[in-house]
């Protein structure tokens, strides 16, 4: 979890498509990684944990036009982040 934080950090001033969009790219790995049955909680909690550290660092980014909530899910509406998905079923 400290790695996806960190490079989201890291990235903070790349514009928010771009961001988003490099973002999906590592989730996609990470899904098709830990994308295990059974494994969908852990994968889901994950995900809300990118989006909240994607929220707390674009709402650090400027100094007069502080984004909230309401602006966040306007940019995650257009740029939404790649949802948690079942790679392998071990058990059918």
């Amino acid at each position: 979890m400290n790695a996806a934080k960190e490079w989201i950090k890291e990235n903070v001033h790349t514009p928010v498509s771009e961001l988003i969009k490099r973002l999906n790219i590592k989730l996609r790995g990470h899904y098709n990684y830990y994308g295990l049955s059974h494994n969908m909680y852990k994968m889901r909690s994950f995900f809300r944990y990118v989006g909240n550290t994607l929220y707390k660092t674009l709402k650090r980014r400027g100094q007069r036009h502080k984004l909230n909530w309401e602006k966040f899910g306007k940019i995650m509406y257009y740029n939404p982040l790649l949802r948690p998905m079942i790679t392998v079923k071990l058990w059918e």
